[in-house]
């Protein structure tokens, strides 16, 4: 086996066989494998493809770079991942409300990629709190609070951390293979019972068209239900963020709202969504109908915020975080409004613009070693369809320089568009893939 020669027959759009795949997936976890020749592979899948056998080879081989997880609890383990999205801290509300409802969520996360924020960048904006765990603790923290959200431990599918790494800082994000394989690895060594997969299609996706959303929803499914994990799919709009906040501790502040039932916007449906395909095809509750309310009354009741308030305490964060979020999260300096130029509907949110401004505040990486700062972002986003007058503010920028806020409000110009006629209604979800 030789690296430059499975890069060679890649770019030539040949197939290439498992063996070769799985000897890859361990140069990468070895570091027998160079930062060149992963970013020369993960271009050349970009550009060629794997095919649906090569796909599912590859994700097999990811996996089998590590240790897989065993689980010894009284429910079932249950996890869901989204694709990424801007304004999308789904997981943060999920995990804990799965976790009040008798199931046990070990979710195994990612950084921010791209235009996209990361669950676990959002986790880390929160004073003390780490999401790099070893085993033991991953398992204390399940058995504690009923949830954990944290990094892939150096022994879970150590080819995917280093692969997801080179992606975000060589445009091969957008691929079909490597985000089947990326998400995968990591869910299936997680040991788990079930799966749901939040496919975001939209202008805040890394897929624009429902075609290929829905082609990269079968991808998965199949792939993880030949894997032997019981595995659904929602395809999820994304043509506007789903919070009104992007930035690490600005949308964990969205996420508090949801928690303490103050919110039950676009945030709390997909949760109520996702939620209940979990639950009634984990065996937890009879019917769909029954699995929806009863997600529905831990987030109203206060018990999934009092899981999250475990795990976060569990994980190094404050005691008191849920009865008082902003003593814990950090601010800008710089805060500053972005107003309507004009009268009309907001017709249109360009969200990938977005997530690249916060990005440009310093909310996300543009290279694998850049820090981020968790204060920075966008807040009480306008939004889309919403009437807006002359001078009413369109999103709030938090930046740490004067000169950052200045660009960030040229691109939130640009990204939303107002019309004087309200654009079509569409719904949460737009398809679901079993």
């Amino acid at each position: 086996m030789d690296a430059r020669a499975i890069i060679a027959a890649l770019r030539r759009g040949e197939t290439i066989e498992p063996d070769a795949l799985t000897w890859f997936a361990r140069g990468l976890a070895d570091y027998s494998v160079s930062d060149a020749q992963a970013g020369a592979f993960a271009m050349a899948v970009c550009l060629q493809g794997l095919g649906q056998d090569g796909r599912a080879a590859l994700t097999l081989a990811m996996q089998a770079s590590g240790k897989t997880l065993a689980w010894d609890l009284d429910g079932p383990v249950l996890d869901k991942h989204s694709t990424g999205g801007v304004g999308d801290c789904v997981s943060l509300v999920l995990a804990p409300a799965l976790a009040a409802c008798g199931a046990y969520v070990p979710m195994i996360s990612g950084r921010g990629l791209g235009h996209t924020g990361g669950t676990l960048d959002k986790m880390e904006s929160i004073s003390g709190v780490s999401t790099s765990v070893d085993e033991a603790q991953f398992k204390r923290i399940i058995g504690q609070a009923g949830c954990a959200i944290v990094s892939a431990s150096a022994d879970i599918a150590p080819a995917d951390k280093r692969l997801y790494a080179v992606r975000d800082v060589t445009a091969t994000v957008e691929s079909l293979d490597l985000i089947t394989a990326s998400i995968l690895s990591k869910k299936l060594a997680a040991g788990l019972d079930g799966l749901v997969l939040d496919v975001k299609v939209g202008s805040g996706a890394f897929m624009k068209s429902t075609e290929d959303a829905r082609a990269l929803a079968q991808a998965l499914v199949q792939t993880a239900n030949l894997a032997g994990c019981p595995t659904t799919a929602l395809i999820t709009d994304m043509n506007a963020p789903l919070a009104p906040a992007l930035g690490n501790a600005l949308e964990i502040a969205e996420v508090m709202k949801v928690l303490h039932g103050a919110d039950r916007g676009p945030l709390y449906e997909l949760t109520l969504a996702l939620g209940t395909q979990l639950l009634f095809s984990g065996g937890l509750f009879a019917s769909e109908d029954a699995a929806r309310e009863a997600l529905s009354n831990v987030i109203v009741s206060g018990a999934a915020a009092e899981r999250f308030a475990k795990m976060i305490a569990a994980m190094g964060g404050p005691l008191g975080f849920v009865d008082n979020p902003q003593r814990y999260l950090p601010e800008a300096p710089v805060i500053r409004e972005v107003t309507a130029l004009e009268d009309g509907y907001v017709s249109a949110i360009e969200g990938e613009a977005l997530g690249l401004a916060v990005v440009g505040l310093g909310g996300g990486r543009q290279r694998e070693s850049d820090l981020i700062d968790p204060a920075v972002g966008l807040s009480e986003v306008v939004r889309l369809g919403a009437f807006v007058t002359k001078g009413q503010p369109l999103a709030r920028i938090h930046a740490a320089r004067e000169g950052q806020a200045d660009r960030a409000a040229l691109a939130i110009r640009g990204a939303i568009a107002l019309s004087s006629n309200p654009p079509a209604k569409q719904g949460l979800v737009h398809e679901v893939i079993y």
